[in-house]
């Protein structure tokens, strides 16, 4: 029901939002009479209203080009291995000389891959990156199955196993948690294809360190509250109809109710740029809330996993996370360097919260340990923006380099 009820609140402002579409640039005998600056008011308020919307398909990379040493050099996106769940996409460049190898995990919390375009351009420079690309499960058939955390570490194993021996994984949010645990078990068993450095980028490894709102939100209510509030089938009309989802567009309201204001002013301002003209201002943040606004689904079970063994039992930390029948041990990592990343204004994941790895991870000895600090950066600015590229990037770089 609750799906259905989104739905068809969309299928009711899609006419308003066609009408306002056709309706730029105003028409003369519209805007007929109108000073020229209140034409622009009725402009870009017809503007904001066709932007009343979400999407539900994955943007663009748009990364066609690359500045390495001291050319430019074009960038192609392919798909390297088809899952039903996910793609392994790989981002090539057309140069003679070899790159470190490095797979991006993407969060699987109801936003495409894109939310990494930043992550990807400037690891482009100096690396051969793959990224995780997780398909909107609304767009998954039943017969496609279940997709549950045990199943996000498979996919990563499996894409490891693709790229090959000696690559390296950089994952940044809420799967530094199954990174971890695949890198673990992969070292475990002594796999060809372990990576040679792992990052960890502002993950919940350990979520009783410093608890934020989204810490708090997760242990408000019990498991059963999540199952019965905001899980909802898919309606028919999509490829996963009848899949049981938590929707994107929950997680969505749920992100933009922590900063509220922010995102008030930000569609103020956005206003305000389009009625004065100002279009390179206006674009600016248009792009991000295109980015913003495309939302996925994720499966039942993995989110209702997630809300229950990542944050409200907080397996990993506690020596108790399990894959199939065994139980994961981040000890058995020995030649897998470490690096951590926190940034000293997340709001998301908070100080202290990634860095817990260090300790998971005690059979590293420890010139294969490093953790940075990011002052004055949120949960965003650890991987996207000046100081990702600036401050935080050449200290990815050089762990990975120095594992080569």
């Amino acid at each position: 029901m609750l799906y259905r009820t989104y739905q068809l609140q969309d299928d009711l402002i899609a006419p308003l939002r066609a009408l306002a579409r056709n309706s730029m640039p105003v028409p003369d005998w519209l805007g007929w009479g109108f000073a020229a600056d209140v034409r622009n008011r009725l402009e870009a308020g017809m503007a904001m209203l066709s932007r009343f919307e979400l999407s539900h398909t994955r943007p663009d990379f748009g990364i066609d080009h690359v500045r390495v040493g001291n050319r430019d050099v074009p960038v192609t996106t392919e798909v390297a291995l088809d899952l039903p769940f996910g793609q392994l996409l790989k981002f090539s460049k057309d140069i003679d000389t070899e790159q470190p190898r490095v797979l991006v995990v993407a969060p699987l919390s109801g936003h495409f891959s894109t939310l990494l375009r930043g992550t990807v351009e400037t690891l482009l420079r100096d690396h051969e990156v793959y990224i995780t690309d997780w398909v909107n499960a609304r767009d998954v058939p039943l017969e496609a199955g279940r997709f549950a955390i045990d199943d996000y570490i498979d996919y990563l194993v499996r894409f490891l196993e693709e790229i090959g021996p000696g690559a390296h994984i950089l994952a940044v949010c809420q799967p530094c948690v199954q990174a971890l645990a695949a890198v673990a078990i992969m070292s475990e068993d002594d796999h060809p294809a372990t990576p040679r450095s792992m990052t960890l980028m502002a993950g919940p490894i350990d979520v009783s360190e410093s608890p934020t709102a989204v810490n708090e939100l997760a242990m408000s209510k019990p498991l059963s509250w999540f199952e019965r509030s905001v899980i909802a089938s898919v309606p028919g009309r999509y490829p996963g109809g009848g899949r049981r989802v938590y929707p994107g567009f929950l997680q969505l309201t749920a992100f933009m109710a922590m900063n509220m204001d922010r995102h008030q002013a930000a569609h103020r301002r956005l206003y305000e740029h389009m009625a004065r003209g100002e279009t390179a201002e206006a674009e600016r943040i248009k792009t991000f809330y295109d980015e913003y606004f495309a939302v996925l689904d994720l499966t039942e079970e993995f989110y209702i996993e997630t809300i229950d063994r990542v944050f409200q039992r907080n397996e990993l930390a506690k020596g108790e996370f399990g894959y199939r029948d065994r139980i994961v041990d981040p000890g058995a990592i020995r030649k897998t360097a470490l690096l951590t990343v926190e940034g000293g204004r997340d709001d998301i994941c908070a100080l202290g919260q990634t860095a817990a790895a260090h300790d998971l991870c005690r059979s590293l000895r420890p010139h294969l340990k490093r953790h940075h600090l990011q002052a004055n950066v949120g949960h965003y600015g650890v991987f996207n923006g000046k100081r990702w590229q600036r401050e935080i990037y050449p200290v990815v770089r050089n762990m990975i380099l120095a594992m080569e």
